[in-house]
C-alpha cells in the first residue's frame, strides 16, 4: 500500500515547469467479511458496499452449513469452517489489485470467533469483531451444533477467562494489529463477560477501539442499532485505511525531501 511520488515537467510557452505527482498505491486494501452462525453473506453486503467507497476491495462468502450448503448444518465443524475462512482469505489475498499486506477481517459472533483464530494463521492488518463468540476448546472437530447444545456453554461465556483458557483468546493475546471490538449491551447469547475477556486479551494490539451499542440485542434487531454498528465499523475502517494512506503519502514526501537535500 505504498503511495507513488513521481516528478515531471509541464510544458508552457516554450518553457517547462517542474511538478510532482503524488498518487495512491496501485494495490488496494482488502476487507473480508465473516458472518455469524445461522447468517449468510448477504447480511454483510451493505457494509461491504460502504467499505468499497473507501477504496477497498471487499469479499463476502457463505460458510459451509449455511445458505446453499445448509444441508451440512448438523455435521459441519469448527475445523471445517476455519478451513472455509482460510480459503476465502487466500482467495481475497490473491485477487488482482488487493494488497496482501493490507487486509482487514470483519467477523460477527461465530464469524468473529473464527476471525480471531485466523490471525494466528494468516496476516491480518486490521481486525473488527462484533460480539465475538467463545466456545470451549474441546470438541474442535465435533459438529458445531453440538456446541450450542452444551448446557454448560452459557456458564462458560459468563466466566472470566484468561488467554490460556481459550484458543480464540490466545490468538487475541498474540495479535499485534489494530482492533475494533463492538458489543451489544443486552446480548444474552454472547454476554458482556465475553466482550471483557476479549478486551483484556488484546493487550498486545497496536490499537484497540471498543464500542458498546446501548440497548441492543445480539442480532441488532432494531434498525437503529444496525445503523450504529455500520457507523462504528465504517468510521473505524476510515481511520485505519485513510489514515494509513495519509501516513504513506507523508513518508513519500519526506523521502523526496531527503533526496533533494543530498
Amino acid at each position: 500500500m505504498e503511495a507513488r511520488l513521481s516528478t515531471l515537467e509541464i510544458p508552457v510557452d516554450g518553457e517547462r515547469l517542474s511538478a510532482t505527482l503524488l498518487a495512491p498505491a496501485t494495490l488496494q486494501p482488502g476487507v473480508l467479511f465473516v458472518h455469524g452462525w445461522g447468517g449468510r453473506q448477504q447480511h454483510n453486503l451493505v457494509r461491504a458496499r460502504e467499505a468499497v467507497g473507501l477504496g477497498c476491495i471487499c469479499m463476502t462468502f457463505d460458510l459451509r452449513g449455511h445458505a446453499r450448503d445448509a444441508a451440512q448444518r448438523d455435521t459441519v465443524s469448527r475445523a471445517q469452517n476455519l478451513d472455509d475462512l482460510l480459503a476465502a482469505y487466500d482467495t481475497l489475498a490473491a485477487t488482482p489489485g488487493v494488497d496482501p499486506e493490507a487486509i482487514a477481517v470483519v467477523g460477527i459472533s461465530y464469524g468473529g470467533y473464527l476471525a480471531a483464530v485466523l490471525t494466528t494463521l494468516r496476516r491480518v492488518r486490521w481486525l473488527a469483531l462484533r460480539s465475538p463468540a467463545l466456545y470451549p476448546d474441546a470438541g474442535w472437530d465435533a459438529p458445531k451444533t453440538s456446541l450450542n447444545a452444551d448446557p454448560g456453554l452459557m456458564a462458560y461465556r459468563e466466566a472470566t477467562l484468561a488467554p490460556d483458557d481459550n484458543r480464540a483468546l490466545r490468538a487475541a493475546a498474540a495479535y499485534a494489529g489494530d482492533v475494533l471490538l463492538v458489543a451489544a449491551e443486552r446480548d444474552v447469547i454472547v454476554p458482556m463477560p465475553v466482550h471483557h475477556n476479549f478486551e483484556t486479551a488484546f493487550g498486545a494490539a497496536r490499537s484497540l477501539t471498543t464500542r458498546v451499542i446501548r440497548g441492543a440485542d445480539h442480532a441488532l434487531t432494531e434498525k437503529r442499532h444496525q445503523l450504529q454498528y455500520t457507523g462504528h465499523l465504517i468510521d473505524w475502517l476510515t481511520d485505519m485505511v485513510v489514515g494509513t494512506r495519509e501516513h504513506l503519502a507523508r513518508d513519500a514526501v519526506a523521502r523526496q525531501k531527503a533526496l533533494a537535500a543530498r
